[in-house]
C-alpha cells in the first residue's frame, strides 16, 4: 500500500490517507456523518483520521451497517485480487452470463464502500482496506459467506517442489523447477475457461460429484488415509490441495469456474419488497376503518393504564432485592388487567417508559405512581395517548424479553434493570418507518417486513443472533431467533394494542406521531437515512464508478450464503463443520446504527421515495389527529332496576372517580357496566357522603329515574351506618342501643373479638379498631370509626406516591448522530491540522529531535515573529498554553505589540493572539499554506 504500483497513475492514491487528502469538505463531512464513531474526539489530522477508519471496532461497526448487496460487494472484493479493478469485481458478481440488475446496483454499492472508507483507490485499483480484509477474507478458522476458499498460492504455499512437480505433470502442464512459475501456470490453468474444460471433461462422474458438494461451500472436506480414485484423481490435479493431513480444500480459482464466474450463490442487488398481507384487502382503501379500529384501541390502552395506576393508588408490589418485578407480582397484575403476563409486562414498562410509574425509593420500597401520573390524568384523552405513545417510540426497554433468560442463565424481569437494548429503538422505528411506505389502510406480511430487516442489516440479525445464547430457547412458538427480528415481531404486536396501528396497518395519528404529513408517500418524501451524504443515499461523492453516479439507497449489508452440506459418494470425502460467517465480526465490539439515522428513512435502493421520520415525535399533531376518533366524555349513566347503572362511553372524570367509590365495576368494554352493593354504599359513607347526597348525585346523573331498590338500599344502609361506633381504647364499641350489644356478644361469629361489656351501652375489645371494623362488617352490621372526640372519621383511600421522578434514559445507540455545525467545524479542524503537519517546513540550524520544533530564544522568536508580520509569511511555532500543555501550530502574524502577537491559527482556523514568553520555538515555512 505504500508504493506507486507500475503502471498506475501519478496522482493514483498510495494510502487511505492520501485518498482522504483528495477529497473535498462535502465527502469528508459525508465519511463522518455515516460513522460518527470516527469523530469522537476530532481527530488531529487526515493521517490519524484514516488510522482510526482501519481500526477493528470502527470498521466492523461500519460493516455491521450495511445491507446486504453492499457487504456482498465487499466479501466480492475480499476474495479478489488486491488491488482489483472495477470489471473484475463486476465479474465476481454477475458470474460469466452477467446480470442487469447487479450491474446497475453495482456503482451504488462501490459508492457507499468507497464514501464510508472501506474501499478507496480509482476503479482501475479498487483496494479494500485492510482490517476489512482480514474480516471478510476466508480462511479455516473462518469461513467467507462466499463459500470459497484460499487461492491456489495460498493452499500451495509449504508444499515441496516435487509435489508441485507431480501436479503439473498430472494436469498436462509443463514442469518448471520454479515454485513460484508452478504456481502461476495452475493458477492461469484454472482461470482458462476453455483449458479448465478440458480438464473437467477428463474427470470421473464421481469426482464431478465431490466438486459439486465442495463448490459452494464450505470448501473444505474431511480424506480417509486412502482415498477412493474420485478423490484421488481431483487431489492430483490440484483441483483438491491437502489443508492439512486429513483435510482437502478446492482451491479459489477452480470454484469460480465451476461457480461460472459467481463469488456468491445468490447475489441480491434488490430489497425485498414488504407485500401487503393476506387480509390486507379488509382495509385496503378503507383508512377510515384502520383509523376507527386504532382509536378504539388507543381508548383501551388508556383505560388500562389507568386501572393499573389505579389499582397500586395505594401503594404497589414491592422491589426485588436485584430490581424488578417478582413473577408473583406480575401474574396478580394479569390477573387484575385480565390480561396475559407478557402483555401485563408491557404495560407495567409502558408506565415506567412514560415517568408515571417508579420505585419509591422507601427502605422497604415498592412500586407506586409518581406524581406525573397526577397531572396525566389532567390531560385530555388524546393528549394522554400521545405521551404514552411517545414514550414507547423512544424507548430502549423490550418487555418482550420478559420472562426470558440472558447468557447467564437468569430470568428477566418485569421493570428490571437489564431489559435495556440499543437496537429497540431503531428497529421499532424503521418497523413503522416500512409501514408508513405502504399504501393507506394496507397491513403489511410479517414474514416479508422481517426479511427486508434483515436484507438492511444482515450482519445485525446474525450478529445478535449468534450473541444470544438462548434465542432459540426464547423465542415462542417456533418464532424468530434473532433479537432484531423478535423485536420487530414485538414491535407490530405492542403498535397494535397501543392503537398507533389498526388492522395491523398504520394508523393516520400513527404517521402523524412519526412527524410524516399523512398518507404515505405525501409527507416530506424521500429523505434519506443519516448516512445518506455518507454513502447510503443520494449524491455520493465519491469517485464515480463506470456505471455513473450512484443512486439513492437504503441502508447497506449482505448476507451469508448457505451451503450445501452432505457427505461424498463412498465416503470418501466429508464436509468439514464450518463456522458461523463472520464470527470475528462481534457485535459487542462495534456500536449500531444510531436512531436518528435508522429514524430518518430514505429512498428506496433504487431511488423509490419513503416517507421516514422527521425527528422527534409530534406529540401535539398526534393528538390532534386522533382526538376527533375517541369518544367525548359523557356526564350521565343509565340507571338500571337490577342495581346497576351503565355507562354507555366513558365518562367526566369526576363522575367515574365519584361512581367508581359508590359502586364496583363489574364489566367493561365500549360500556361500562357498575354494580351497586351494600358494600359499595357504605364504602361511599365512609367516604363523607350522607344519604341525601347521594340520592341527589344519582338524579343528576342518571337519565332514567332512579330506580326504588336502589333508593331504599341507600336508605336501608345509611340507616344503619354509624349506628354502632368504633374507637380505639385498645379497641372498643359503643351503641345507645343495649339490645343490639347484646346480640353481637351472643354471637359465636364475635368470639374471635373477645369482647366484654364495659358499661351497658360500650364493649371492649382486644382487637386494634381496624380489625374490630372488618369483623363486625362481615357479621353483616355497619359500624363507623369514630376519633377519640367521638366524632366520625371519614375514611378516604390514601394516594401513595413517589418523589419526583423522570423517565428512564433510553441507551444510547452507539454515538449520536453529528449536526452540520460540528460537522462543519470538524472538517476545517482536521484540514488545518493536516496542513501543519505536511507543510514543507525549512530547514533549521539546530536538527530538530522526534520530530519537534527546536526551542528558540526569546531575541530569535520576536525578531521572526515580526518579520513575518512584515512580509506576511506562516510561521511554524510551538507553543504551551496556561495548563503547561504543548502543541505545535502554523500561524500567520498580523500584529506584533505589548509582548503579544495577534496572528491567525490555520490549525484552529481563526485569529488569536498568543504571548509570545509562551512561544518556546518558531521556524519559518518553505511554503505559506494556501
Amino acid at each position: 500500500m505504500g508504493t506507486m504500483p507500475e503502471g498506475s497513475s501519478p496522482s493514483s492514491p498510495r494510502t487511505l490517507a492520501e485518498a482522504l487528502r483528495s477529497r473535498g469538505d462535502e465527502e469528508l463531512a459525508a465519511l463522518l456523518r455515516a460513522r460518527p464513531d470516527l469523530l469522537n474526539p476530532v481527530p488531529n489530522d487526515l493521517g490519524q483520521l484514516a488510522t482510526r477508519a482501519g481500526t477493528r471496532a470502527s470498521v466492523v461497526r461500519a460493516l455491521e451497517r450495511l445491507d446486504r448487496f453492499t457487504l456482498q460487494t465487499a466479501e466480492a472484493l475480499a476474495v479478489a485480487p488486491d488491488p482489483a479493478p472495477y470489471d473484475t469485481l463486476r465479474a465476481l458478481l454477475t458470474g460469466y452470463e452477467g446480470d442487469a440488475e447487479i450491474e446497475a446496483a453495482l456503482p451504488h454499492a462501490v459508492a457507499v464502500l468507497r464514501t464510508q472508507a472501506l474501499i478507496w483507490g480509482g476503479d482501475d485499483r479498487l483496494r479494500l482496506v485492510r482490517t476489512a480484509r482480514e474480516l471478510l477474507t476466508p480462511s479455516p478458522t473462518r469461513p467467507s459467506p462466499t463459500g470459497l476458499g484460499p487461492t491456489v498460492a495460498e493452499a500451495t504455499a509449504g508444499m515441496s517442489p516435487t509435489r508441485l512437480q507431480e501436479i503439473l505433470a498430472a494436469a498436462g502442464l509443463p514442469s518448471s523447477h520454479d515454485p513460484v512459475s508452478a504456481v502461476a501456470a495452475l493458477t492461469s490453468l484454472f482461470t482458462d475457461r476453455m483449458r479448465m474444460e478440458a480438464l473437467l471433461d477428463t474427470a470421473p462422474p464421481d469426482a464431478l460429484t465431490v466438486l459439486d458438494r465442495l463448490v459452494w461451500g464450505p470448501p473444505y472436506g474431511e480424506v480417509t488415509a486412502n482415498p477412493t480414485p474420485p478423490v484421488r484423481w481431483l487431489r492430483d490435479r490440484g483441483l483438491l490441495l491437502p489443508a492439512s493431513p486429513r483435510t482437502v480444500v478446492l482451491p479459489r480459482e477452480a470454484a469460480l469456474h465451476l461457480r461460472a464466474g459467481r463469488a456468491h450463490r445468490s447475489p441480491e442487488p434488490v430489497p425485498p419488497p414488504v407485500t401487503p398481507a393476506a387480509t390486507a384487502s379488509i382495509t385496503a382503501g378503507r383508512p377510515q376503518v384502520v383509523d376507527s379500529t386504532a382509536a378504539g384501541q388507543a381508548y383501551t390502552a388508556l383505560s388500562t393504564v389507568e386501572d393499573l395506576l389505579k389499582d397500586w393508588h395505594e401503594g404497589g408490589p414491592a422491589v426485588l432485592r436485584s430490581g424488578g418485578l417478582s413473577v408473583r407480582d406480575l401474574k396478580r397484575t394479569a390477573t387484575a388487567l385480565d390480561t396475559t403476563e407478557q402483555m401485563a409486562a408491557f404495560w407495567l414498562e409502558l408506565s415506567y417508559a412514560a415517568g408515571l410509574l417508579a420505585p419509591d425509593g422507601e427502605a422497604d420500597e415498592r412500586y407506586a405512581p409518581t406524581p406525573a401520573y397526577d397531572e396525566w390524568l389532567t390531560l385530555p384523552s388524546a393528549e394522554r395517548w400521545s405521551l404514552l405513545a411517545t414514550a414507547w417510540l423512544t424507548a430502549t426497554r423490550t418487555p418482550g424479553l420478559v420472562g426470558s433468560q440472558d447468557t447467564k442463565g437468569r430470568t428477566l424481569s418485569a421493570l428490571g434493570p437489564d431489559l435495556d437494548r440499543s437496537a429497540a429503538l431503531e428497529v421499532r422505528r424503521r418497523v413503522l418507518d416500512l409501514l408508513a411506505a405502504l399504501p393507506e389502510g394496507t397491513a403489511p406480511d410479517p414474514e416479508t417486513l422481517l426479511a427486508r430487516l434483515r436484507w438492511e442489516r444482515p450482519l445485525r440479525g446474525g450478529g445478535a443472533a449468534g450473541q444470544d445464547a438462548n434465542a432459540a430457547r426464547n423465542a415462542v412458538g417456533g418464532g424468530p431467533t434473532d433479537l432484531r427480528s423478535r423485536i420487530a415481531a414485538w414491535t407490530l404486536m405492542e403498535a397494535e394494542v397501543l392503537g398507533v396501528t389498526g388492522r395491523g396497518a398504520l394508523s393516520t395519528h400513527g404517521r402523524v406521531l412519526m412527524g410524516g404529513a399523512g398518507p404515505a408517500g405525501s409527507g416530506d418524501g424521500a429523505r434519506a437515512p443519516a448516512g445518506a451524504e455518507a454513502g447510503t443515499g443520494a449524491g455520493q461523492t465519491g469517485a464515480p464508478s463506470p456505471a455513473g453516479t450512484a443512486a439513492a439507497g437504503v441502508g447497506a449489508g449482505a448476507e451469508a450464503d448457505a451451503g450445501t452440506g452432505g457427505t461424498s459418494g463412498a465416503g470418501s470425502v466429508r464436509q468439514a463443520p464450518c463456522n458461523a460467517p463472520y464470527d470475528a465480526v462481534s457485535p459487542a465490539a462495534a456500536s449500531p446504527t444510531t436512531p436518528a439515522e435508522s429514524a430518518s428513512g430514505g429512498a428506496g435502493a433504487h431511488g423509490t421515495a419513503t416517507p421516514g421520520f422527521t425527528g422527534e415525535p409530534d406529540v401535539h399533531a398526534a393528538a390532534r389527529a386522533l382526538a376527533p376518533l375517541l369518544p367525548a366524555p359523557l356526564d350521565h349513566v343509565l340507571l338500571q332496576a337490577d342495581l346497576t347503572a351503565v355507562a354507555p362511553g366513558p365518562l367526566d372524570r369526576p363522575l367515574a372517580e365519584t361512581l367508581s367509590v359508590l359502586a364496583d365495576i363489574e364489566s367493561k368494554g365500549g360500556a361500562t357496566v357498575y354494580r351497586f352493593t351494600p358494600g359499595s354504599v357504605r364504602r361511599a359513607l365512609d367516604a363523607g357522603r350522607s344519604a341525601s347526597d347521594l340520592h341527589t348525585f344519582l338524579a343528576t346523573h342518571s337519565r332514567t329515574p332512579v330506580p326504588q331498590p336502589l333508593s331504599y338500599l341507600i336508605d336501608d344502609v345509611a340507616r344503619r351506618h354509624g349506628h354502632l361506633r368504633v374507637g380505639s381504647a385498645s379497641a372498643y364499641v359503643r351503641c345507645d342501643d343495649d339490645a343490639l350489644l347484646g346480640e353481637i356478644l351472643a354471637d359465636k361469629r364475635s368470639q374471635g373479638l373477645r369482647l366484654r361489656r364495659l358499661a351497658p351501652t360500650v364493649l371492649a375489645a382486644q382487637a386494634d379498631p381496624a380489625t374490630l371494623l372488618d369483623g363486625l362488617r362481615a357479621m353483616g352490621y355497619a359500624p363507623a370509626a369514630e376519633s377519640a372526640e367521638g366524632d366520625v372519621l371519614i375514611t378516604r383511600a390514601h394516594a401513595r406516591r413517589t418523589p419526583p421522578r423522570t423517565p428512564p434514559v433510553p441507551v444510547p445507540d452507539g454515538p449520536p448522530l453529528p449536526h452540520g455545525t460540528l460537522l462543519g467545524t470538524a472538517v476545517k479542524a482536521i484540514r488545518a491540522g493536516d496542513l501543519a503537519a505536511t507543510v514543507v517546513r525549512k530547514p533549521v540550524p539546530e536538527p530538530a529531535r522526534n520530530g519537534e520544533l527546536p526551542r528558540t530564544t526569546s531575541a530569535e522568536t520576536l525578531a521572526t515573529v515580526q518579520a513575518a508580520a512584515m512580509t506576511g509569511s506562516a510561521l511554524w511555532i510551538g507553543y504551551v498554553n496556561a495548563d503547561g500543555a504543548a502543541s505545535q501550530r502554523v500561524i500567520a502574524p498580523v500584529r506584533v505589540e505589548g509582548g503579544f502577537v495577534t496572528a491567525y491559527d490555520h490549525t484552529a482556523d481563526e485569529v488569536r493572539t498568543y504571548p509570545l514568553h509562551r512561544i518556546t520555538g518558531v521556524a519559518e515555512l518553505a511554503d505559506d499554506p494556501a
